[in-house]
């Protein structure tokens, strides 16, 4: 009798960094902040784009950061994403092990979730996970594939593949 073999199923992972916030009231701490008129711009571009490549998230995980939650927001009603938000304090300012922790804990019926986070942070779990540096500008969406069945497989080692990475300037609409 052969060993059954477990199949594996790709999980997507989507980290968009927050769309461009307002720097109009230095009196706010750096949480408060509010998008500024082109990250309200932007978020609705990023929704419609993940709705155009049939890539609306099952689940989105979001900082507590107003620029991120509003991001967020934004993105999900332009996707068609109808599921509250997943609204964590530790993603603001979250290493990327403290990123992969939280998707750690995912349901597996979750096939695909977005992290809407901040920078440095994102950009280090881009690398960590994929061994590529690429620039996230704010709005930056990136799409990876993971070789994984379960989100409590993922760790910096498992196989991530960079399937596309969108800057809002870079988009036709």
């Amino acid at each position: 009798m052969q060993p059954t073999r477990r199949a594996v199923t790709m999980k997507t992972l989507l980290i968009l960094r927050h769309a461009k916030s307002s720097w109009k009231q230095p009196e706010l701490a750096d949480h408060d902040r509010p998008l500024a008129k082109r990250g309200r711009r932007d978020g609705p571009r990023m929704g419609r784009l993940l709705l155009r490549e049939h890539l609306a998230p099952d689940a989105i995980l979001t900082s507590t950061a107003r620029r991120a939650q509003d991001t967020a927001a934004l993105v999900a009603e332009h996707c068609g994403h109808d599921e509250p938000l997943q609204i964590h304090s530790a993603l603001y300012e979250a290493d990327p092990s403290t990123i992969i922790d939280l998707l750690r804990e995912l349901d597996d019926q979750v096939d695909r979730v977005m992290v809407v986070g901040h920078n440095p942070e994102l950009e280090r779990l881009l690398e960590q996970l994929t061994g590529r540096c690429e620039r996230l500008p704010t709005a930056a969406l990136v799409h990876l594939q993971l070789n994984i069945s379960g989100w409590r497989d993922l760790d910096f080692g498992v196989e991530a593949a960079l399937m596309q990475l969108w800057r809002p300037r870079q988009l036709a609409d």
